[in-house]
């Protein structure tokens, strides 16, 4: 098959933005009148989540731009050898046999190739697309290779950057991120995302997906597979690397030194320092994507005995997260609340603090039951979850996981109401609170 040329292409997330903040609004009146309910009974609370609207990143740009004519006089990638053929497939996995299932380029490439993506074409006024979808007869993996060929090097670092970008924030519903790296020793730059989906009773599917920049080309290669646990970076690696052979001689930027993928988050260029709404947990209930929105910072549930004001750190802030298209009750999201505090002992200090207060709720709260819910203890991050509930005196209860976790002079609290047919495992909420301190390394 050889041409890919292809016209413009446009969408917008105008409409999520305005579904976020009436969300946000909403929640925050639901929350606050709960308060006023449990604060008659024993000093228990619940955090009143003042949430605003807002959408502190903008939305990639959509396509608008008239098609390039200079598409019928290049000849870069005008051709579809030069995509991932069965052979390069291989390295997805010795085992079965990968065949190419499908070939399309310019305006007969799909909406939607691989996760995360936003609309049809990265570059809009770029020269061509191409798009190869593959099988393993015998594993059922898939995989699909996307290439954007753009006009110049520059317009085509663009082109990446909006990739990594829709991976960072995705909003597919039922997708988290499980895993990210970068890549070196393949074309001029790269990453890798592994995306988890809604957990199976054994297995989960995962999407691990690789996004290159090579010159003027930007490649994503996909690969999808059922598996116990996030699969290694090793296998897309290899693929991208052999992939990336077979274009950057005509693209430039073929890369040098070995290939190695180093962990490191994708970027939360929307609001660096807090979770992107991709590391929110999953639940099977929710099948519409996390959106965030700016919070108020309050003193917590009744427990925690927050006091940041008191307690001086040199900045802090919350934001909420919210599902403003899933049918579920207003008081339903997540809250983050950083902390960055002038020095690590003092961190480690207000840390110490707010743990002994929850651990010790039950004698100062006459309403309120405490269950520990584990302790999260990685290289460098360290910290405890609770489940607290309290009793409003008439009949009624509220539920909620309480996390607090540190490294450093960072310190952060997570809020998560539990709420009928609404919650998640104790591991599941450990593995968030972990997440929401390896992003608070951005907080500045």
């Amino acid at each position: 098959m050889a041409g890919s040329h292809r016209g413009q292409r446009g969408g917008t997330r105008a409409a999520a933005r305005e579904a976020r903040r009436r969300q946000a609004r909403k929640r925050n009146q639901t929350i606050a009148a709960g308060v006023a309910v449990v604060l008659l009974v024993g000093g228990g609370g619940i955090a009143a989540l003042n949430a605003f609207g807002g959408d502190n990143g903008s939305a990639p740009k959509a396509g608008g731009s008239p098609s390039d004519d200079k598409a019928g006089q290049s000849t870069v990638l005008a051709d579809d050898n030069v995509l991932l053929d069965a052979t390069g497939a291989k390295a997805l996995g010795a085992t079965g046999v990968w065949t190419v299932t499908g070939t399309a380029g310019g305006d007969s490439a799909p909406n939607t190739s691989f996760a995360c993506q936003l609309q049809r074409f990265a570059d809009p006024s770029g020269l061509r697309t191409w798009v190869r979808t593959l099988q393993n007869t015998t594993t059922k993996d898939t995989a699909v290779q996307y290439i954007d060929v753009s006009n110049d090097k520059a317009t085509a670092a663009n082109t990446y950057n909006t990739v990594v970008r829709w991976l960072s924030q995705c909003t597919t519903p039922q997708t988290r991120l499980s895993a990210g790296y970068t890549m070196t020793g393949v074309g001029d730059s790269g990453v890798i995302a592994v995306f988890g989906q809604v957990p199976g009773a054994k297995t989960t599917k995962y999407k691990t997906v690789s996004v290159t920049l090579s010159g003027q080309a930007t490649m994503v290669v996909e690969h999808d597979t059922m598996a116990a646990t996030p699969p290694r970076p090793d296998l897309v690696l290899a693929a991208t690397s052999a992939a990336t052979k077979k274009i950057c001689s005509q693209t430039g930027g073929c890369g040098t030194g070995a290939r190695v993928a180093t962990p490191a988050l994708l970027p939360n260029v929307d609001t660096p320092g807090f979770m992107a709404p991709v590391d929110l947990p999953l639940l099977a209930q929710v099948d519409k994507p996390w959106v965030s929105a700016p919070a108020q910072t309050t003193d917590g549930t009744g427990c925690e005995k927050l006091s940041l004001k008191k307690a001086k750190p040199k900045k802090y802030g919350t934001v909420t997260y919210v599902t403003p298209e899933a049918k579920v009750p207003t008081e339903f999201g997540m809250d983050d609340t950083v902390a960055k505090f002038p020095t690590a002992p003092l961190a480690a200090a207000f840390l110490d603090k707010i743990r002994k207060n929850v651990d010790a709720c039950e004698k100062n709260v006459s309403n309120a039951q405490v269950q520990s819910t584990g302790t999260v203890k990685t290289g460098t991050v360290s910290g405890k979850s609770w489940k607290a509930t309290y009793d409003s005196g008439d009949g009624k209860k509220f539920h909620y996981r309480i996390g607090i976790a540190g490294a450093g002079d960072r310190v952060v609290y997570l809020l998560f109401p539990v709420l009928k047919d609404l919650d998640i495992t104790d591991a599941a909420f450990n593995d968030t609170l972990v997440r929401a301190v390896d992003r608070s390394a951005a907080y500045k």
